[in-house]
C-alpha cells in the first residue's frame, strides 16, 4: 500500500506513460470554468480567477498533484485551496492525484454513495475488457489500476437533493452506466454539463485519438463501462437537459449546434455508436 496517513491508493497503483497533446495545457471554457488537461484526464476548476471560493472537479493521473496545485495556485493566486473536491467517478484516472491533493489542501471529497465503496478501500472495480475494441488504449487497459482507495474520514457523500456543496446554481445528477455511482454536474442557467465520462469527446480507446484529441463525441470509455443499459440511459439523461457547453472527463470541451447534434445522434444510435459489438459486459 502507498500510504499517508490514514489515506491509501490501491496495491496496483502506479504512473501511465499515455499523454496527449494537450496535456498540461489549461483552457478557460468560460470566464469561472478552466479546464486542465493531465495527460489524458480533464480537471476542472469552477470558480472567478482570483478568488477564495473555487472548486476542483476529479483529480487527474496518478503523479499529477503538482501540476494541478500549480494551475490552481496560476488561477487563483499563491496558496489557494478549493473549498471541496467533487468527484464524478473514481476511476484510477480520476482519482490519480487525490490523496496528495487532499494532505496539501485538507479539503472534504464529495462522491455518490453507490461510488463509496471503491473509495474507501472496500471494493475493486471490475477489471477492465480489452476486448471492446482494436484501438491501442483498449489493448493496454488491462494495466490500468482498478483496486480501491481509501480517503477515510476526508470523504463524504453528495447531499440527497441534488445540490452541489459550495457551488450555488449547480446540482449534481446521478449518470451510472461507466460506473455504479457516477455523476454530473449542471448548471441550469447557462446550460453548462460537466459530464465526467458519462459520454467523452474522444474516441479513448484509440491511441491516435487520445494523443491527437480529435473532437469526436463518443459514449463512455468501453473498456471501463460495465452497464450498458444504465450507460445509455445516462446518456439519455444528459441530451434531455440541451446543454450548450459540455465538458467532458475526456477530450476537449463541446458547444454550440455540434454538442447538441451530435449528442442527439449519440443518443438516438447509442446500440450501434457506443455498445461494443463483443465484450464480457455486453448483455
Amino acid at each position: 500500500m502507498h500510504e499517508h496517513e490514514d489515506m491509501t491508493y490501491g496495491e496496483d497503483y502506479h504512473y501511465l506513460p499515455v499523454t496527449s497533446i494537450k496535456s498540461g495545457k489549461g483552457q478557460e471554457v468560460l470566464p469561472d470554468l478552466h479546464c486542465l488537461t493531465v495527460q489524458i484526464v480533464n480537471v476542472c476548476f469552477i470558480g472567478m480567477p482570483g478568488q477564495k471560493n473555487w472548486v476542483l472537479v476529479d483529480a487527474g493521473m496518478p503523479h499529477a498533484a503538482d501540476t494541478i496545485i500549480g494551475e490552481a495556485e496560476e488561477r487563483f493566486g499563491p496558496g489557494a485551496r478549493p473549498e471541496a473536491i467533487l468527484l464524478t467517478h473514481g476511476h484510477f484516472d480520476h482519482v490519480g492525484s487525490i490523496v496528495e491533493l487532499v494532505e496539501h489542501w485538507n479539503v472534504p471529497v464529495y462522491a455518490h454513495p453507490d461510488e463509496l465503496p471503491y473509495l474507501t478501500g472496500q471494493r475493486n472495480y471490475p477489471e477492465p475488457d480489452p476486448a471492446v475494441d482494436s484501438g491501442l488504449v483498449a489493448k493496454l487497459s488491462p494495466l490500468f489500476p482498478v483496486d480501491a482507495i481509501n480517503l477515510g474520514h476526508h470523504l463524504t457523500t453528495l447531499p440527497e437533493d441534488g445540490s452541489v456543496p459550495h457551488l450555488a446554481g449547480w446540482r449534481w445528477l446521478h449518470t451510472p452506466g461507466h460506473s455504479p455511482g457516477h455523476v454530473s454536474f449542471f448548471r441550469d442557467s447557462d446550460r453548462t454539463l460537466l459530464a465526467g465520462d458519462a459520454f467523452v469527446t474522444v474516441k479513448q480507446e484509440s491511441m491516435w485519438s487520445v494523443i491527437t484529441q480529435e473532437l469526436e463525441l463518443n459514449g463512455p470509455p468501453r473498456y471501463l463501462t460495465t452497464d450498458w443499459k444504465a450507460a445509455a440511459e445516462s446518456v439519455r439523461k444528459l441530451d434531455a437537459l440541451k446543454p450548450a457547453v459540455a465538458v467532458t472527463g475526456h477530450g476537449m470541451p463541446m458547444k454550440g449546434d455540434l454538442l447538441s447534434s451530435s449528442l442527439d445522434n449519440l443518443t438516438r444510435h447509442f446500440d450501434i455508436l457506443a455498445v461494443p459489438e463483443n465484450g464480457k459486459y455486453v448483455q
